[in-house]
């Protein structure tokens, strides 16, 4: 540890969003590791006061590890802040980071660098809730949450209601996509380098929330057992996608394939680094310990100021 001129680190966590109890999971191991390496780390539930969370970054840590998941912490919103106090921090910047949560507009981004997508619709809820608004199977999403919260799948004979009578509570808008079958794919990208991709199976009808986090939720075959030409086109796709998007630091790429076409279904900036996470385990795959990945991300933090 000799030798570093990053000591002092913040780690936020908690939040808000449909995903707080997540992010309490990744925050606290981020700051067990953390603290383990040798860094002094204080470790902040952020909530709605804005001026308690300024006074809590006094005095001002070398850099923050940002394991906030969701709307608000993982949308450039947090970023922002960061930005105007010229503190580091972890993951991508303000503008990548709003970037990769608006679904619709980072598929725009992918498709333009030649990245294959599925077809999708913006609809309203009221539409989707009356009837099909593109041929089953498809899928319904928010425009702007991640891990997978909110997201179902329509398929054939399906006659469930897709709202509850409250309605839908991601906002007026919803993108319905068409559904890929086959493969669930994911990469890791690491400061611009792919390090694996892994193949996720789960018994849920897709990777939902309870498949990524709840225990025996989903297996994950690392390395995932694809031919070697597709497995590195997965990663050289989810390298472009992060590039597309000007991440930075660590992000994750999901991907579906089926049988003959790679479609790039999102950008994770802020992927999940609890006991069931996809990155650390990536990472172990190639050499790195949890440890020395959180170390690399707090010291490859940065600003946009």
């Amino acid at each position: 540890m000799s030798g570093r001129k990053r000591k002092n680190m913040t780690v936020l966590m908690g939040g808000w969003s449909a995903e707080r109890e997540v992010s309490l999971v990744t925050g606290a191991a981020v700051s067990k590791a953390l603290n383990e390496a040798g860094y002094s780390v204080t470790s902040i539930d952020v909530q709605r006061d804005m001026g308690a969370l300024l006074t809590r970054l006094y005095p001002r840590p070398d850099a923050v590890f940002n394991a906030l998941h969701g709307r608000y912490g993982e949308d450039g919103c947090v970023q922002g802040l960061m930005d105007i106090l010229e503190i580091p921090y972890t993951h991508s910047g303000l503008l990548a980071s709003a970037l990769a949560m608006d679904k619709p507009v980072a598929k725009r981004l992918f498709a333009a660098a030649g990245i294959p997508v599925a077809d999708e619709i913006i609809a309203r809820w009221e539409d989707v809730a009356a009837g099909d608004v593109m041929p089953r199977p498809y899928v319904v999403k928010p425009i702007n949450e991640g891990s997978s919260v909110g997201v179902h799948i329509v398929r054939e004979g399906d006659n469930k209601p897709l709202f509850s009578n409250t309605g839908w509570p991601y906002g007026g808008r919803v993108m319905v996509e068409k559904f890929i079958p086959g493969k669930e794919l994911t990469v890791t990208v690491m400061g611009g380098r792919a390090l694996a991709v892994t193949e996720i199976n789960s018994e849920h009808s897709f990777y939902d929330y309870q498949a990524k986090y709840e225990a025996g939720g989903s297996a994950h075959l690392i390395p995932a057992q694809i031919d070697q030409d597709v497995y590195e086109e997965s990663m050289r796709l989810s390298v472009l996608a992060h590039e597309a998007l000007g991440c930075r630091g660590v992000s994750r790429a999901d991907l579906r394939f089926d049988g003959d076409t790679l479609y790039m279904l999102e950008v994770n900036t802020q992927p999940g680094m609890t006991p069931t996470s996809l990155v650390p385990e990536q990472a172990a795959h190639v050499g790195i310990s949890f440890q020395d990945l959180v170390s690399w991300m707090v010291e490859n933090a940065e600003c946009d100021s």
